[in-house]
Order: structure tokens, then sequence, then C-alpha cells
């Protein structure tokens, strides 16, 4: 190989062998690198590509950047290769691969507010080529806490090649280890910021259910689950409180600053100011927990110095300590969560809509029965700040109790003059009830107004004048529609009783018609001053959501039912059903209601067409008269929203007040074809109520007031008649005054259809406390068709 050369006196090497060294050479400089090259992309193959994401959920569930994370031990399912390339692309390798936290890493843990290195938190995503389908559509994401780790977790087994079984082990583990946290920590939300009533311990299912039922579906004990009638965008059920949290009242110097004092005549007598019950009109059950029924408390967040910065904190810390357990238990270390109100769902622009007037109704006894307007100068405040926020107009109920109380025709009108001529020296519009009820019956009523004395005298001698059910209990909240043509009352008829006083108060009032200051007449013409039978009253022991009873059992009915049956040839149907059960029945535990029930018999469409055409009647008979009394002024009747046991084939409620609407009729087509023909509008109530909310609080009862106000706005506006409409229950919030728009300017309609009034129940403190009436003044302004700034995108 290698040969002397004696000329220039060195060896050199034979130049056969040249190539075998440049070979050689070459096998040894490139060789080593494509080994190292061959066992780094094995190992990257084996443990999995390693990137740091731009963003990561946090153990609350919220996203935040983790640019800034890294880890002060080897994690598992990380390699060295990918631990050095993390630690570089955080500038935190100290070198010798050990990782630390260089000044650079301090000080960017320092700028995210990191108070120690072992409290960072190691964000790891894993592409892992040999997984399942079933684990490729779980969360990619492995959250671990590098904080108080247990020996297990601080050395746990590697990966390595003839280990393949214990790694899917570990893999899997991490992976419960963190759906059961990522469960926990949902429901821990869903608790405390929604609402809902989860178990610690609850399972997927029921957290898809309680989702389904917000959104406005319905999901049966077995599972099954299907549509609503009218579903709608989920919004968040803990913003319907119908009592909001007391707050300071509106100084009496700020409510009598806005305009120099109006000289009235305030009375004597105590101050009653009717604060309706939440279970007024519409009653919903009073069930513990539900946050429908009580809001949240309000803690005012640190600097914030308005209320309405409120942050809302839960009632029951018991449910906080069942949370932190539930957390305890996943293995990972636990967070408390802030209390952050949830985001609410986007509003709709109701900017450049049509205008639609609002009113207020006034306290049940602003006029005392000694004809004196109960605390005038605070009502006068009050009124004033109406006016300011855009408030349109108040409502008025004229007691037939307060006004012909002593004997017949003898009117004493003076309380409503003086009340009156409050409202015109304001500049505010007149809605005015007839009102031949009586007030203090019926859930909520906490003013007693009763009938004249002079009918109640002619009620104890006789006492078929009054409605009267299958065990014979008398209802004097009104008097019963048999006599109507009967003449009892000291020689007049019911209706011409009725005729006289509208005809008395057209009269003692008629400059304020002609100045245009009392807008609109509403007829009274039955329990509430609704069109309606007194089939579930309160003090007859009924209680929501009973189906309430037919009251048809006095003599001057029974008589008509007769005379039906005889004219039909069937004279064995001259009675009522005796199988229909009793207040506070459910439909399918009667015979007469239940599905395939006697409601559906030959009989049972006999009784129920003449039940609801004495309603009819009595409607077409009053209205006639009405529109005599009031000729040239607009007029309207109130219609109740009967919404409980909507869902079931009989809609057993709405039989036993006189609305024939079962699954196979419209029953609220009739009553409009009535309004039309003596130019009467509707007024209907209960259209800020939600169907999942009544879902929530009283499953059982299959209510649907959605669905019930879909059908009546449509029959109405079908017919061609006007439309107007007032909540049922208390409302001051939000979520309660969209859904009263939503209803009042239906989206999209092709005929551009809409409400033409609106009456807000009703005037009282609460009302003027400052986050409430704030949420009034901008659900006026909408009303109006005028543009918000804080719309909730």
């Amino acid at each position: 190989m290698w040969m002397y050369n004696s000329e220039d006196g060195y060896m050199s090497i034979c130049k056969e062998d040249q190539n075998y060294i440049c070979y050689l050479l070459l096998v040894l400089f490139l060789v080593p690198p494509a080994i190292v090259f061959l066992l780094i992309s094995r190992i990257v193959k084996n443990e999995g590509s390693v990137n740091v994401p731009d963003v990561m959920y946090n153990l609350d569930g919220y996203m935040e950047p983790v640019g800034w994370l890294a880890a002060a031990r080897p994690y598992p399912g990380a390699c060295k290769y990918a631990q050095e390339e993390l630690a570089h692309h955080l500038s935190l390798c100290c070198g010798n691969g050990r990782l630390c936290c260089r000044e650079e890493g301090r000080s960017k843990l320092a700028r995210m507010g990191v108070p120690s290195w072992p409290s960072v938190v190691l964000a790891i995503r894993e592409e892992e080529e040999e997984d399942s389908e079933e684990e490729d559509e779980e969360d990619d994401y492995l959250l671990a806490a590098a904080c108080e780790a247990g020996p297990e977790e601080q050395h746990p087994p590697g990966r390595r090649g003839g280990r393949r079984g214990r790694e899917e082990k570990e893999r899997t583990k991490v992976r419960e280890r963190r759906r059961r946290a990522v469960t926990g920590r949902i429901l821990a939300g869903l608790r405390r910021h929604g609402n809902y009533r989860l178990r610690v311990r609850a399972d997927i299912n029921e957290v898809v259910a309680a989702l389904a039922r917000e959104a406005g579906w319905v999901v049966l004990p077995d599972g099954t689950t299907f549509p609503s009638s009218h579903s709608q965008v989920p919004v968040n059920p803990m913003l319907t409180p119908p009592h909001p949290p007391v707050l300071p009242r509106i100084p009496q110097t700020m409510l009598a600053a806005a305009a120099p004092p109006i000289p009235v005549s305030s009375s004597a007598a105590p101050v009653r100011v009717a604060v309706v019950s939440p279970l007024a009109a519409r009653p919903i059950s009073r069930r513990a927990g539900y946050a429908f029924l009580a809001p949240p408390r309000a803690v005012p967040a640190e600097g914030a110095a308005s209320p309405l910065l409120a942050v809302p904190v839960p009632r029951d810390e018991a449910e906080d300590d069942d949370n932190a357990i539930a957390m305890d238990g996943t293995g990972l270390a636990t967070c408390p969560a802030p209390a952050v109100a949830p985001p609410r769902p986007p509003e709709r622009d109701f900017a450049g809509t049509p205008y639609v007037p609002v009113y207020v109704m006034l306290p049940l006894n602003v006029v005392s029965l000694e004809g004196e307007v109960v605390d005038a100068d605070e009502l006068v405040g009050q009124l004033r700040v109406l006016k300011a926020a855009g408030v349109d107009g108040v409502m008025v109920d004229c007691w037939w109790g307060n006004v012909e109380a002593q004997r017949p025709h003898h009117y004493n009108w003076t309380g409503y003059r003086r009340l009156f001529h409050i409202i015109r020296e304001l500049k505010l519009k007149l809605q005015v009830v007839m009102s031949f009820h009586e007030c203090g019956g019926n859930v909520g009523d906490d003013v007693s107004i009763p009938l004249p004395d002079w009918v109640r005298e002619i009620g104890k001698s006789n006492p078929d004048i009054y409605f009267t059910d299958r065990e014979g209990r008398r209802n004097t909240e009104c008097l019963s529609w048999g006599i109507d043509k009967e003449r009892v009352l000291q020689g007049r008829t019911a209706v011409e009783v009725y005729f006289d006083f509208m005809r008395s108060f057209r009269v003692e009032f008629d400059d304020y018609f002609e100045d245009g200051i009392i807008s609109e007449i509403e007829v009274g013409l039955g329990a509430c001053g609704e069109l309606r039978y007194p089939s579930y009253a309160a003090n007859h022991g009924w209680k929501y959501p009973g189906i309430g009873e037919f009251q048809c059992y006095d003599r001057y009915l029974q008589k008509n039912l007769r005379r039906a049956a005889e004219a039909r040839g069937h004279t064995i149907w001259a009675r009522s059903p005796d199988n229909a059960g009793h207040y506070n029945s459910e439909p399918n535990n009667t015979g007469f209601f239940c599905d395939g029930g006697d409601y559906d018999s030959y009989y049972g469409r006999f009784f129920l067409n003449w039940y609801s055409q004495v309603l009819l009647d009595h409607a077409d008979r009053v209205l006639m008269l009405a529109r005599l009394a009031f000729e040239g002024s607009a007029i309207a009747v109130k219609v109740s929203g009967i919404h409980w046991w909507y869902k079931t084939a009989s809609h057993a409620a709405e039989l036993t007040a006189g609305f024939y609407n079962p699954c196979n009729r419209d029953g609220y087509a009739p009553i409009a074809q009535v309004l039309k023909k003596h130019g009467a509008a509707l007024n209907f109530t209960c259209v800020e109520l939600r169907t999942m909310d009544q879902h929530e609080v009283f499953p059982e009862a299959l209510a649907d007031p959605e669905g019930l106000v879909w059908q009546v706005l449509n029959a109405a506006w079908d017919a061609g008649i006007q439309v107007a409409s007032e909540n049922a229950l208390p409302c001051y919030d939000r979520d309660g005054y969209n859904k009263t728009l939503e209803n009042a300017k239906p989206r999209n309609d092709p005929d551009g259809r809409h409400l033409f009034g609106f009456t807000y129940l009703r005037l009282c403190s609460v009302l003027f406390e400052r986050p409430n009436f704030m949420e009034f003044e901008r659900f006026v302004k909408r009303m109006h068709g005028e543009a918000v700034l804080d719309l909730q995108a």
C-alpha cells in the first residue's frame, strides 16, 4: 500500500489504493449523521410530534395564551427531544438537557402574572397516528397540574419500544382524568351560572337533557325528545326574576323635582300600595330552589359605582361545597371559578320598527271607597317619572263596587275625576276598565273591593245570581251570565245594569273623551275583568296547575242548558258532566278530560259547545251596549292566557274557563269574530312568558304559553281586529321584556302586523328601583322603535 519515494524523501500511497481510502472516509463522515437522523426520526415517530399551540383551554374551560407555558420536570408523553424543542422555543433551557428558568423566561412568566415556577401548566398536543377512530374524535389537548403532584405523577413510566400496552394504558388514564375534570367543571358552571338542577355526579345524558330543555325542546323521563310547538332561540333562565333584589327607593324629592306641584286633595286614609304577587293572573308554582322564582343575590363588583354592575352570587353555599368535592375527585388541582355573569343571548335591534304605545296599570286601590285619590302626592311624583321615561299613559280600574256602592243609579265619580285631572295635567293618556267584578278573591289581590252593597243584599236572598260549581259553592266575584236577561236586580237585568254604569261614565267624563285624554275603554266581561268563567278561583282551593271546574250549576244556567238539550232533541243531555274531576285534578285523572275521554263524545261536544256559546252570547250582548254607550271611542276586551295543559289533547283548563279549544278545534276564532262584529280590540295576557321556563318550574303542567300566544294573535289578525297585550306576571328583567318585544313585533311578518298597544302590570315601588326602572325605560324606547346603545351582540 505505502511506497517510499527516494526522490522526494517521503512515503506515498499507491494509486490503486487511493480510491479505497476515499470511500472509507466518505462512509466515516456520512453514516453517523444518517444513523442519528434515523434514530431521531424513530423517536419522534414513536413519541409524537410536539406543537406549542397559540391558545389552550385552562382548567376553568376558558381559552388563554400558552406561548409562555413550560414544565419543571419531564411530562408523560413528551420525549427528551420534544422537551428540549419546547424549552428552546420558550427560551427556558439552561443546557445539558436540564430545564430551568432563565432571566428571559422569568420575565415572560412575570409579565403573564405567574407567581412561581411550579405553578405553570404544560400544554402538549399529541397527534397520535396509531390511535383508533374513536380516540381521534376525543379532545386532543392534555392538561395537567405541575404543582402538588404525587410521586406517581412526578415519575411516570416512559414510553419505550417494548412497553406499548403500558403506554396506551397511561394515555387512557390521562384522557379519562381530563374528561372527568372537564365534565365536573361544566356541571359546576351550569349549576352556578345557569341555575340548572344538576346533581354533582350528573352524567352526560342529564347535561344534554338540560340543554335541550333550555332550547325549548321537551325531554321525557325515558329520553324521548321532541320540539315544542313554538321553539325559540335559547335564553338564560336565570334572568327571569319576578322579584328583583330590594334596592333604595327613589326619594320623594327627586320624584317631585321634575315639575311644579299639582293641586290635589290627598286622602287621610292609610296608604295601601298594591304590590302584585308573582302568582298574580297566571300563577306559577313556588318550588324551592328554582332561580325562576328567586333571583341570585347581587354583590357589587370592586370599584363599581352602579348596582347594574353587580355580580351574581349563588344562593346555596352547600352547592359550592359539593362542586368543590367533585373537583377534588378528578385527580387534578382545582381553582375556584370566577363569579362572572354568563353572557346574554344576542338581542334583536328594534330601531325603526313601528311605534307601539306603552301604558302602565295603576294600583288596584288608587281611588278609595270614600272617593279620594290614595297617596296622591306620591302618585304624582311617580307619574312624572313615567312621563319622563316616555310612557304614553296609564290604565285605571273603575270599580262598580266603588261607584255604585250604596244604591242603584247613584254613581259617585268624585275620586276618579280627581285622578283623571292629575293625569290630564301631566299630559298622559287614559285607558279605563269597566270593572264589573270584585277585587280580592284571586291570587295576587291584596285589596278588597266587593260588589255593590245592594247587589250583595240581593245575593243573600237569591244566591243563584252568582256562578256556582258542582258542589254548590257560590263565586261572588261576578254575576252569573244566566241573569243577563233576567230582571232580578231590582227590576233590571244584568246587562241593563252594565249599560247604565257605562252610560253614566260617558256622560260624566265627556270632556275627557272630547279632548282625546281617554284613548280606550276596556269592558269587563267576567272574572278578573276577563272574558272567562271563574273556573280557577283561589278562594275555592284552586292551585296551579289544576284544571278548574265548570261554573254552570246556578238555576238560571241550568234552565238554559235544559232548553238547549230539548232543542237538540236529547233531554238526557240536560246535565253537566259528573266525571270532570275537581279544581286541582289533572286531565288524565278524570273520565271527561283524559285522552279519548267524554269531552270528545257526542254528549261532550254538545255540552262544551253550549258552555262556550253562553260565553260568546254574553260578550255579544254587553259589547253591543258598550258600543252604544261609547260610540266613536275605542273599546277592547281582555282574554286570559290559560297556558297550562295546552300540550294535552283536551286543553282541560281552557275548557272549564269557556274556551272550546281542544287540539282539533280553534276556540279563539269565534271570540275574534264577536269582537270584530262590534269593532272591539282584543287584549291578551302572558306575552312575556316562555315555554322553557314553565317546563323548568312545573314540567308536569304541560304548559305552552308561546304556542297559545301565537294561536290567539293569529286568530285575531286573521279576523282583522287589533290586538293589544299585557304581562301576566310582574316583569323587571331584560329577558321578559325581549320576549314581549318579539311578540309585539313579529320578525319577518309578511304583512307587517304588530300589537297596537302594551299595558305594563303594574305600578309599584319595586318598579322604581334603579336597575328595574332602567330596564323598563330601555324597554319603552324599543317598543317605540327607538335605538338603544347597549344591544347585546
